[in-house]
């Protein structure tokens, strides 16, 4: 099973007709080394349509630095024309009555045609759609330095027993066994993969979809739990406060050896002029 995370862009309903016509100000959060190369992407498009783009870029807690200043904006009638809004939430945000009705752009290019159910039904309200898809995110990757095993010795792991028999080995040879970032999201992206890899499918569904009362008091979590918390002993000591993309970039540098972390970070690998393998 793979963890999806999914993003869009959304109009804000707020926004006049004059503003979208001409400068139009996003909000994002897109500012690390490869999401900024993506973020100028979208700018370039933008831009090729004879609009302004005006950026407003919000760093750290993986959007939710973003999403408070949002919140700040739209209170104060300053809502910016677009911002950019993980899925789960959009639909919290149409109730609102705060996202504009795209259907019109969406029927022209035949969204329903072109998105997969799975992705469309995320973007709509109420059946209108009300927000545009960026990104699909897997959430449960494993990136690894191969300088950083090979000095260890160790094998790249496929399951968790061989995970902390890689870590012990890449700690006895001077190298921190894994990247972290000690923010909330960072834990729970995390917390989600040992979730998925110890519990399975099933288990993962039922505990932290469906919060069945069975699962979330079984020995399994019990097991996940102490997974999670075993992770945290092969950390680094300055692992709290810090954004996922310097976790990153200690494995891209070899200076640790693993970090649990979205497909996202793939963009930070390519960017420092890395390939898989």
């Amino acid at each position: 099973m793979t963890l999806i995370q999914r993003a869009a862009l959304a109009v804000i309903a707020t926004t006049t007709l004059s503003a979208m016509a001409g400068e139009v100000e996003v909000l994002h959060w897109w500012t690390a080394g490869g999401e900024a190369k993506a973020a100028a992407a979208l700018k370039a498009t933008l831009q090729g349509k004879g609009h302004t783009w005006k950026d407003f870029a919000v760093a750290g807690g993986g959007g939710d630095n973003a999403m408070t200043v949002l919140k700040s904006r739209v209170v104060s009638g300053n809502a910016p024309a677009a911002a950019q809004i993980k899925g789960p939430s959009l639909q919290e945000w149409a109730a609102e009555g705060v996202l504009a009705n795209i259907d019109d752009v969406a029927k022209a290019e035949k969204w329903d045609s072109l998105l997969p159910p799975v992705v469309a039904n995320v973007m709509k309200y109420k059946g209108n759609y009300i927000a545009a898809p960026v990104n699909v995110h897997r959430v449960n990757w494993l990136w690894v330095s191969n300088d950083a095993f090979k000095k260890a010795g160790a094998k790249v792991p496929t399951n968790w027993d061989e995970f902390f028999v890689a870590a012990e080995a890449l700690k006895k040879a001077g190298v921190i066994p894994v990247a972290h970032g000690g923010q909330n999201w960072q834990d729970f992206t995390t917390f989600e993969s040992v979730a998925l890899g110890v519990g399975g499918a099933d288990f993962y569904k039922k505990a932290l979809v469906q919060l069945d009362p069975a699962s979330v008091s079984s020995p399994t979590l019990e097991k996940v739990l102490s997974t999670f918390k075993r992770i945290k002993g092969y950390t680094d000591k300055n692992a709290p406060g810090r954004d996922w993309n310097l976790a990153t970039a200690m494995v891209i540098k070899g200076e640790a050896g693993m970090q649990i972390m979205g497909d996202w970070a793939k963009g930070e690998f390519l960017a420092a002029g890395k390939v898989p393998g």
